[in-house]
């Protein structure tokens, strides 16, 4: 068992118990709305291990497939490129390193700045996986083509030993995973 969530209770929502053990891969769903980034940010921090809860216990941490972002000055005058991101973010060793390599038009001078939701959160999400197979996730800036593909990397690496909580918008994947939680917001 890598997290053991006793119940995770806010001023504004309650997680209901679950378990996560390798080879799953469980949905959070997080409901759409203004909420959604904090709320991830805050669940992200405890799966990962660096806000403590005292109803959650996390055995091995997970991390967080973060999103990809490039402050201003630098995207104008000197762009970070796939090989450039891969080089600082990737584990080499690692076949997932290069993944990004079988999209045909991408190579290691493409500006990442110039890519597009899906191949953009396909490059992060091959670096972490790069680097391990446990993994917090979003399909934020992803269309419904490009969220599904991402979904199906994920499945296949938890298949192979790997394990997955996902914080999602919708109820999608309700029926596609291990276990589907639905986040209780607190009443008023």
């Amino acid at each position: 068992m890598l997290i053991e969530n006793k119940g995770i209770k806010t001023d504004t929502f309650y997680v209901p118990p679950f378990e996560l053990s390798v080879g799953e891969i469980v949905v959070l769903h997080l409901f759409n709305g203004q909420h959604f980034y904090q709320t991830e940010m805050f669940l992200k921090d405890i799966f990962g291990g660096k806000t403590k809860d005292e109803n959650v216990v996390v055995h091995k941490s997970l991390t967080f497939v973060e999103h990809f972002i490039e402050p201003k000055l630098r995207r104008l005058f000197y762009p970070v490129t796939v090989g450039e991101y891969l080089k600082k973010n990737a584990n080499f060793d690692n076949p997932y390193a290069t993944k990004i390599y079988e999209i045909d038009w991408i190579n290691e001078n493409t500006k990442v700045n110039t890519l597009s939701g899906n191949p953009r959160r396909q490059l992060s999400l091959y670096a972490t996986l790069s680097k391990t197979n446990n993994i917090v996730f979003d399909l934020v800036a992803q269309d419904s083509k490009g969220a599904e593909e991402t979904y199906e990397i994920v499945k296949d690496v938890v298949k192979n030993g790997g394990s997955a909580i996902l914080l999602d918008a919708f109820e999608d994947l309700k029926n596609d995973c291990t276990k589907y939680i639905e986040l209780q917001w607190a009443q008023e």
